[in-house]
């Protein structure tokens, strides 16, 4: 079984072909994967632009599309069906891939399988390591989104915990952009933070729990929070005077500050909540899980907590197109198939 994954949903255009080759170990290979990034468009903006992305994405598919499928050496006719973003994200952006993914499976006649962003995002981590011990507490975590899911079994996915405010990604791009250091802030804090003193600066870690641990669960106990953390930061350089221009030591002090409170709720959270559901494993994906302490902290916290950490490889770490095929790829052996009427959903839950 061969499957064209397309993705859209925000500022990359990615389309990748997957394969299903029966092997009970590591059943999904990645034939090829091509991704066309916009950072440098969106950079001189600070952000993501929606209408900007959109019309990129319309420049980009054909050629995108083209090069997976010459890349894995595969023929329209050779595909068993075409998987594509749904939702959520920004909407201008999921209709190209959505439009283009219907005409392709209308002109081709194949199936068309709708995607999950966040499903694809989960999967990447089947696609890479092969099935996860299971049940298994999934944290994905992005530029848009900061959610725990609860897998059981494969393809269910159960959301337990959700950002309340700023995603992390988000909380990075906004801090990145108050100290002057472009877009996207992720990497960028990320690689000064290395060279800073953690503590420097006594940023907050929220956590939203009942003060008794041990007491009944409470609704949004496994909830994220990063606005304050963001506010926090805002305070900070203000508290420094209109004037201040700070050292390269200063905002090394202040990138690793802000990353170790970020890193801390994230590790923390997600781990408590494998505890309370029982998880035999964790794992955590989104382009957030390329963040190197990220990685580095959750892989000793479960080594402590005797249980395995999985993430994906960087390149299936941020938005691709490898992860939706995937995702398609359980989705259509579920029986799930899309026709002509099917519309992106820039609010679409994840069920």
């Amino acid at each position: 079984m061969i499957i064209l994954g397309i993705e859209t949903s925000c500022d990359e255009t990615a389309a990748a072909v997957v394969e299903d080759v029966g092997d009970a170990a590591r059943p999904w290979v990645i034939r090829s994967s091509v991704v066309a990034s916009q950072a440098d468009i969106h950079r001189e903006w600070g952000g993501v632009v929606p209408e900007l992305a959109s019309r990129q994405h319309i420049r980009d598919i054909c050629g995108v599309v083209e090069g997976a499928l010459s890349g894995a050496g595969v023929a329209p006719a050779d595909l068993g069906a075409i998987a594509v973003t749904q939702g959520p994200g920004l909407v201008g952006s999921l209709l190209v891939g959505v439009s283009f993914a219907k005409s392709l499976a209308a002109t081709w006649g194949v199936p068309l399988v709708p995607v999950h962003h966040l499903a694809g995002h989960i999967e990447s981590l089947f696609l890479h390591h092969g099935p996860l011990p299971l049940p298994a507490m999934v944290l994905v975590v992005s530029g848009g989104h900061t959610s725990l899911f609860d897998v059981r079994a494969p393809g269910a996915y159960r959301a337990v915990g959700r950002t309340r405010d700023d995603a992390a990604g988000e909380a990075y791009d906004k801090v990145a952009k108050l100290v002057g250091l472009g877009y996207p802030g992720g990497p960028v804090i990320d690689r000064l933070a290395k060279a800073g003193n953690d503590c420097a600066i006594p940023l907050p870690v929220a956590r939203m729990t009942h003060p008794d641990r041990n007491a009944p669960l409470q609704k949004g106990q496994w909830d994220f929070s990063f606005s304050g953390l963001k506010t926090a930061v805002l305070r900070h350089v203000k508290a420094k005077g209109a004037g201040w221009t700070p050292s390269p030591g200063e905002v090394a002090d202040l990138c690793a500050s802000f990353q170790r409170s970020v890193v801390e709720a994230l590790v923390e959270k997600t781990f408590a909540a494998a505890t309370w559901h029982g998880a035999t494993s964790v794992g955590i994906a989104g382009g957030v899980s390329a963040n190197s302490r990220l990685r580095a902290d959750a892989a000793a916290f479960g080594r402590r907590a005797g249980i395995p950490v999985y993430v994906p490889p960087l390149a299936l770490a941020t938005d691709n197109a490898a992860m939706i095929a995937a995702a398609g790829l359980r989705r259509y052996y579920a029986g799930v198939r899309a026709d002509s009427r099917l519309n992106a959903d820039a609010a679409l839950r994840l069920e």
